[in-house]
């Protein structure tokens, strides 16, 4: 296998702040992979992860997600932070995503019909997240994240032990139905999703992303563009044979 050097950018994407890992080879329009951060994070921590996509030929961009970085950062380690921010970041970049791809296009010859999202933890419930929402994106890779959200955030709650005055604003609940992927089905059948989670996963239940599997593997056509890989006795970490299946995944669909 072929490892190819980088060229390294801190940009900013209007008020982003972004790590952009190129490619140093002759490809006109790069094959290019989004890479969100979990919750407490940062780009600079998605630095290596970044770096092994980008040796193996991708340009790689990871943005910061607000209240992380100098975007109004918060205290990561209070729970109640956790139930106050973690949807609306989500969301937030989300909303963001569009920008970015436009901007990555644009002004980093990402190929616009090879661009494929990933993330870890809340970064991977963020890729569901763009994935569903831009049906242009080619593929996607959860580590450690859900595409069942309503589940997850029940699970939040019980384990965190949030009160009910910090729980998230009605209107944000509402906002987590309405773009939950385990409700746009219709959106996201077909296209390629690979999950990966550790089965002893102490901090994302790894149960509701079982039950979505469970629901959305049967109504593939084409059951390769679909993986669910759960590895035993692995806690809350991004393993190196998480980063291979992510590699040859990409590989596959982009």
């Amino acid at each position: 296998m072929e490892y190819i050097s980088t060229i390294e950018r801190n940009i900013l994407i209007d008020e982003i702040p972004t790590l952009v890992l190129t490619p140093k080879n002759n490809t006109k329009l790069h094959p290019t992979v989004i890479l969100y951060h979990g919750w407490g994070s940062s780009i600079e921590r998605q630095r290596f992860r970044g770096f092994i996509l980008s040796s193996l030929g991708y340009q790689v961009i990871i943005p910061c997600g607000i209240h992380h970085g100098n975007r109004e950062s918060v205290d990561h380690t209070k729970a109640e932070n956790a139930g106050k921010y973690f949807w609306k970041i989500v969301f937030k970049n989300i909303e963001e995503s569009d920008k970015v791809i436009d901007y990555a296009v644009k002004n980093l010859n990402a190929d616009p019909n090879r661009i494929g999202v990933c993330g870890n933890s809340m970064g991977g419930f963020t890729a569901a997240g763009v994935f569903t929402h831009n049906p242009l994106l080619k593929a996607l890779v959860v580590f450690n994240g859900s595409c069942n959200w309503d589940a997850s955030n029940e699970g939040f709650l019980r384990a965190l032990e949030i009160p009910e005055d910090i729980k998230a604003p009605k209107d944000l609940m509402e906002k987590l139905h309405t773009y939950n992927p385990m409700r746009n089905l219709g959106r996201i059948i077909n296209r390629p999703i690979l999950m990966l989670h550790g089965d002893s996963d102490t901090l994302v239940d790894v149960g509701p992303q079982r039950e979505f599997y469970k629901e959305v593997a049967p109504k593939y056509e084409d059951s390769e563009r679909l993986k669910f890989i759960e590895y035993p006795k692995l806690n809350h970490f991004v393993t190196t044979n998480m980063m291979e299946e992510a590699a040859i995944w990409f590989d596959k669909f982009l």
